[in-house]
């Protein structure tokens, strides 16, 4: 049993290290995603396109 406590402390410190690296790889994604978009108009404004169609023919 005083493995399982020595290990908990370890778990919370690398589940706090495992959500900084996933909300810093997040704003990275957001970031080139609007990257892209600034040099690809064309390309983003079909995308815009095909997400609304989504939406519209999404079912609540």
């Amino acid at each position: 049993m005083p493995e399982a406590q020595e290990s908990a402390p370890d778990a919370q410190e690398s589940e706090a290290a495992r959500r900084r690296r996933r909300a810093q790889f997040l704003r990275e994604l957001h970031e080139a995603k609007q990257l892209r978009d600034r040099v690809q108009p064309r390309r983003a404004r079909a995308a815009r396109m095909r997400q609304q169609m989504r939406m519209r023919t999404f079912r609540w």
